[in-house]
């Protein structure tokens, strides 16, 4: 899916639910939640790599990582920013960086 049409999938739900209203600082607080819960899976995993349930682990993994994908996106709603256009400069900046 690219990232445009994700976001704007994802401004229709917010408003449809009512999300729009929160602020850019009360989103920015979901995320960092939603971050939290993603390293609290990926500790499981790496205390854990053998556990017999690790791929229910790695689902719930994937669905914070969404979680974390969805506030970012809907952050940049609020901001007007275009991830898109973000991406692709980004990308541009990178490939020229030296690491």
């Amino acid at each position: 899916m690219q990232i445009s049409k994700m976001q704007k999938q994802i401004k229709e739900f917010s408003i449809e639910k009512g999300f729009d209203k929160s602020t850019i600082e009360q989103r920015s607080l979901f995320l960092v939640t939603e971050v939290g819960e993603m390293v609290r899976e990926l500790l499981h995993i790496s205390y854990h790599p053998e556990h017999e349930k690790i791929e229910e682990i790695k689902d719930r993994l994937g669905l914070e990582m969404y979680d974390i994908v969805w506030n970012i996106c809907d952050l940049a709603n609020k901001l007007d920013i275009d991830l898109e256009k973000s991406f692709s400069k980004k990308t541009e900046i990178n490939k020229t960086r030296t690491w």
